[in-house]
């Protein structure tokens, strides 16, 4: 089971503040087409699960990015936030909004979809696009 905490994060401007109960210590990095365009780069996130809470609710915008996940920013600052999966209701957080220097990189999803101008030196597990599918999705 991976280590986790209790974590709370902001938007740029602070206006969205989110509270989890159970953050994942372990960081990934989404190369997906969806997450380079939204958060301008690999996405880096944390699991949260589905116990957050959210503060200044009414500061934030979610987008229906797909059939079965949703993104959340911040509609003052533009902070690229969370995307929580549907089905799940699991919140996927950006690991930037935290000021948590205890964070363990060791993932790396839709790799397939990485552009060759980055990379990053650390080792990591590493999954197709199609490898996630197949992993987090019932039959």
């Amino acid at each position: 089971m991976e280590p986790s905490k209790v974590a709370k994060g902001s938007c740029l401007c602070g206006k969205v503040s989110i509270f989890a109960s159970a953050m994942k210590t372990n960081l990934g990095a989404c190369h997906c087409g969806m997450c380079r365009k939204w958060s301008a780069g690999p996405f880096l996130a944390v699991d949260c699960g589905t116990e957050v809470r959210i503060e200044g609710k009414e500061e934030l915008t979610v987008y229906n990015s797909s059939g079965w996940a949703e993104r959340a920013f911040c509609k003052n600052c533009g902070t690229s936030l969370f995307y929580r999966l549907r089905e799940s209701q699991q919140y996927i957080v950006s690991s930037e909004i935290f000021n948590e220097p205890e964070l363990h990189f060791d993932h790396q999803i839709f790799i397939d979809e990485k552009p060759s101008y980055y990379s990053f030196s650390n080792q990591t597990k590493d999954m197709t696009g199609a490898e996630v599918f197949a992993a987090y999705t019932q039959n």
